[in-house]
């Protein structure tokens, strides 16, 4: 007989996942009344719970104790009995438990004022690469960088390796189809960068301040975030603060400005900003892109201009905003990002801080550091890669089901239930290859969107998924949306897709509950207050339903 805990099982570990910082949370081990069980403490850095004798569960004899965190942080935590024949340690073993070896369990403890926006939990997202999306007119092209070329959009291919090849999308193309992602049940629109920058990609800013001159114009910019909030959406924007571009104001390499860090040396405001190994030409850069070079995020100079109150966070959440997707947050630092949120929050308390984690970001370890995300209160979501990996496998037939399930009930576990709410649930990104070459068949098609949005989380519509885009890793997964080309039927899923996440409840908030998932089909249960329902979905043909209990 084995000794009994499973830190899923409601009975064995109360609540659920994560607790608030003086939140209680009980624990009960079962061990076989045969071991003769004298003691037994729940041990973790320097925690330890005593667990006391609570009687008999049939041959076991059941050990108990409730205790609350006042700390906020993560805890491993494992058991230590004592019995009539020693004493030892029990590790997690799977979902069951082993004597002298395994794995830690994981408590999530969070500050007590940790909040995610409610009205982001489950929501529709919509991610437009802005030079790929619409065109509409031109743009006052005189402060753009050079060199650049634009080639008509319509017939726009993207050319690898070529940065400065545009397709010429704007912001007054945007607008002019708002309804469109309206009518497909968006509730949110996230941009890749928007600020002016040297590449078509623009994760190179050159003026955090300004919007880049092809797009259009501030007024073009806040009119389209007017639209859209009149449409009930909200605009979420890609913030890339870990470096800046070489041709920037700031870093000034060909010294198209004067003033700048290499234009100006050590006597520029910005100098301190980066890291000279040997100035001008060595210096510590983005992957060891030099077009790149990596800012010194906590320097006082570049904390003030990027979250003071008169910054760059709060400068264009004034411009309509309403929320920031955090770039490689693994590469910003905790206190940057925590002074980040501080700042969204005070500028619009309902906005929302996404991170671009690849991984578990509950218990993330990046350059040697634990990090803090959620434990420090720092992101209301991440991105969520690790149900993308996940349900590609399931509808490819590589998982029956089961990998699927731990995966999903693994991340439940560890993150907020708020967070993972909040979460981004992407298929495909411009960091990825698109759904449709990943998954061209339309069984496989179907099973992944529809856990795309049944699942918990705020799924993603990468700008054109929906429309039969199809492409490999960048910049083939950049090509410009195929207006008048759009595959029908794919577009009416995602609409009904849409439509039921919005129309359920359970979808939006719910916990989630695995009923069955092998042989290549799963169900669960998802539940809020308002309803419970039953989803379903057979990877062999695609079919999906979802039902009230």
């Amino acid at each position: 007989m084995n000794i009994l805990y499973d830190s899923r099982c409601i009975g064995d570990k109360s609540p659920f996942g994560p607790v608030w910082a003086g939140q209680a949370c009980r624990v009960r081990v079962r061990v076989p009344a045969e071991c003769g069980a004298r003691r037994v403490t729940l041990t973790a850095q320097d925690l330890e719970v005593e667990l006391a004798r609570q009687g008999e569960d049939g041959p076991y004899h059941v050990f108990a104790a409730a205790f609350a965190p006042d700390t906020p942080g993560l805890y491993f935590y494992k058991f230590h009995i004592w019995d009539k024949n020693g004493d030892y340690d029990l590790y997690k073993a799977g979902d069951g438990t082993n004597i002298g070896e395994g794995e830690l369990w994981q408590l999530s403890v969070l500050p007590a004022d940790y909040a995610p926006p409610e009205g982001y939990r489950g929501t529709v997202y919509y991610q437009i690469f802005p030079d790929r999306f619409y065109k509409s007119g031109g743009c006052d092209l005189t402060g753009k960088l050079t060199p650049f070329s634009v080639r008509p959009f319509g017939r726009f291919v993207p050319r690898a390796k070529d940065a400065t090849d545009f397709a010429g999308g704007n912001m007054r193309g945007v607008t002019e189809k708002l309804d469109y992602i309206r009518g497909l049940g968006v509730e949110v629109i996230y941009f890749n960068p928007v600020v002016m920058a040297w590449s078509n990609h623009r994760y190179d800013a050159a003026d955090y301040m300004r919007l880049d001159p092809m797009l259009g114009t501030e007024a073009d910019f806040t009119a389209m975030c007017d639209a859209a909030h009149a449409r009930g959406m909200r605009i979420v924007l890609d913030g890339v603060f870990s470096h800046t571009g070489s041709h920037s104001i700031y870093f000034d390499c060909e010294n198209r400005y004067g003033g700048g860090a290499v234009s100006a040396g050590p006597a520029s405001k910005y100098y301190k900003w980066y890291d000279f190994q040997e100035f001008p030409k060595k210096y510590t850069c983005w992957w060891g892109v030099d077009v790149m070079p990596c800012v010194n995020e906590l320097d006082p100079d570049y904390m003030e201009y990027i979250l003071g109150e008169e910054g760059v966070v709060a400068t264009w959440l004034r411009r309509g905003a309403d929320g920031f997707r955090l770039d490689v947050a693994d590469e910003l630092p905790d206190a940057f990002i925590a002074a980040l949120r501080r700042r969204v929050k005070a500028v619009k308390p309902d906005g929302v801080v996404i991170g671009e984690v690849w991984e578990d970001a509950s218990n993330k370890i990046s350059y040697s550091v634990r990090r803090k995300y959620f434990t420090g209160g720092e992101l209301d979501g991440v991105i969520n890669y690790p149900f993308r990996t996940a349900i590609i496998a399931f509808a490819r037939g590589e998982d029956d089901g089961a990998a699927l399930a731990e995966t999903v009930m693994t991340l439940a576990e560890n993150y907020p239930a708020a967070a993972l709410d909040c979460t981004m649930a992407v298929l495909g990104t411009h960091d990825t290859e698109r759904i449709g070459t990943v998954l061209p068949d339309r069984v496989q098609r179907r099973t992944a969107a529809f856990l795309q949005f049944a699942l918990p989380g705020s799924p993603v519509i990468y700008y054109g998924d929906e429309a039969g885009l199809t492409g490999g890793r960048d910049p083939m997964n950049r090509k410009v949306f195929p207006w008048g080309k759009e595959d029908k039927d794919l577009q009416a899923l995602y609409r009904d897709l849409a439509a039921m996440k919005a129309g359920h409840p359970a979808l939006r908030t719910g916990d989630i509950r695995f009923e069955h998932a092998e042989g290549g089909m799963v169900r669960f249960i998802r539940r809020c207050p308002e309803e419970t329902v039953r989803c379903q979905v057979d990877s062999a043909d695609g079919t999906f339903s979802v039902e009230r209990i």
